[in-house]
């Protein structure tokens, strides 16, 4: 329980370490924060994080309480998160306020803000992570700060699942046409 579970280096000075308890602790807590937005088992969530660790944790969450996870890539412009979102159609996405390339900070909660205005479908919250490097705007009764909303949500156990049950989506890029989702089930992606 006190090994490290994630080793998580940033920009220079920037690095975490999380203990497997630790990690346990934030994804259960993160999973009741999920039921507490309405997703249940088998509700798609898109995640749209940098490579930070609640994306992990994101994913988990998702895992832990038999929801479906698809990550977009953080590189994605609107208009490729959006044909994501009416793919998937997701309850709810997670993203951060801003991902970190070298030289520049790249905003991605305005990217994430005109995917929904593009996409026919319209998640019913976002849940940001809001970076220090760069906030975000929210916007009332769709948008949740991570912080407030885990930080403060009681953990939650394990909802079982079936191997067939679908665990994640992943899309191609998409490069040659409509990207298509690949399912993967909870049993095959465990093999």
């Amino acid at each position: 329980r006190n090994k490290a579970a994630i080793i998580w280096e940033g920009e220079p000075g920037d690095r975490r370490t999380i203990t497997y308890w630790e990690l346990h602790r934030e994804v259960c807590r993160a999973a009741n924060a999920l039921l507490k937005l309405g997703v249940r088992h088998g509700d798609r969530v898109a995640i749209y994080l940098p490579m930070i660790p609640e994306a992990a944790i994101a994913m988990l969450a998702c895992a832990r309480i038999g929801a479906v996870h698809s990550v977009v890539f953080g590189g994605f412009a609107s208009h490729e998160l959006a044909t994501r979102l009416d793919d998937a159609k997701p309850k709810l996405v997670v993203s951060g306020s801003c991902g970190i390339e070298t030289g520049r900070i790249v905003a991605y909660k305005p990217l994430l803000d005109a995917a929904i205005e593009i996409a026919a479908h319209k998640p019913a919250h976002c849940l940001i992570y809001q970076r220090p490097i760069e906030r975000a705007n929210m916007i009332p009764g769709r948008d949740l700060d991570w912080h407030e909303t885990v930080d403060s949500a009681a953990p939650h156990d394990c909802v079982p699942v079936a191997t067939t049950d679908p665990l994640y989506i992943l899309y191609p890029s998409g490069t040659t046409g409509q990207p298509k989702g690949i399912v993967r089930d909870n049993g095959g992606h465990l093999v």
